[in-house]
């Protein structure tokens, strides 16, 4: 009897915690917030510098400017073996955060041979395929390898101001060594021309080289088209 009534005390306990367990709900809420800008406008934005072969930037608008906003690189049409075209400022990099961003290392992915040789470097005319031309080059991709290891520091963008109509060369003295990054209205990008060199650590923004070397023999003739990716950490 004394053992039954064990059992029964038991399962109206266990009831008792299924009832307890199955009732209770909860329900919490918190908001989020962000914004869509324009490539060249957002806290690491893109700014074009030299031209392609067609006359207009290197870099430039893809879709409708509007809704569907992107960029790309047009690195050249009609390119054929045995040449090379080297783009000393083919894109530039700027940090518009308030903390500092490490450029770690770039890799491509594309179902073709790249034949392309990537540079940062702070001279944005200066070839940077050599450091007697320019002593702050880091090579960071070499046609179909990842040059700079991903666990290191290649380049580091200094904090931005969030502004993107400027671009800072010594950020220890804004009001003397800021950049206008003024808008390109056939390639609807920003851009800049000016030649005050990029320190890595000092200034919020690189200069990104791009070498295309083409062979006398290559996979194929045709469209050649991927994606480059570019990786930063910051400790913030």
């Amino acid at each position: 009897m004394k053992f039954r009534k064990s059992l029964l005390l038991i399962a109206v306990l266990i009831l008792i915690l299924s009832m307890v367990l199955a009732t209770y709900h909860a329900e919490t809420r918190i908001g989020y917030h962000f914004y869509i800008m324009h490539p060249c406008d957002a806290n690491i934005r893109y700014i074009g510098s030299d031209n392609s072969s067609d006359g207009l930037r290197i870099l430039r608008i893809i879709g409708s400017n509007t809704t569907d906003v992107g960029v790309k690189l047009e690195l050249g049409m009609n390119i054929s073996t045995n040449q090379r075209y080297t783009y000393s400022a083919a894109f530039g990099i700027v940090n518009e955060n308030n903390y500092t961003l490490n450029l770690t290392y770039i890799n491509i992915s594309s179902s073709s041979n790249t034949y392309m040789w990537i540079w940062l470097h702070g001279d944005r005319d200066a070839n940077a395929n050599s450091t007697v031309t320019d002593n702050s080059t880091v090579l960071m991709w070499g046609n179909e390898s990842q040059v700079n290891a991903s666990n290191t520091t290649a380049w580091t963008l200094a904090p931005g101001d969030r502004n993107p109509n400027t671009m800072c060369y010594n950020t220890s003295d804004r009001a003397s060594s800021t950049i206008p990054t003024p808008w390109d209205n056939t390639s609807h990008v920003r851009y800049s021309l000016n030649d005050s060199n990029a320190v890595s650590g000092l200034s919020d923004f690189v200069w990104i080289q791009i070498e295309l070397n083409i062979p006398s023999e290559v996979d194929m003739l045709g469209e050649h088209i991927g994606y480059i990716y570019i990786h930063f950490e910051s400790d913030t």
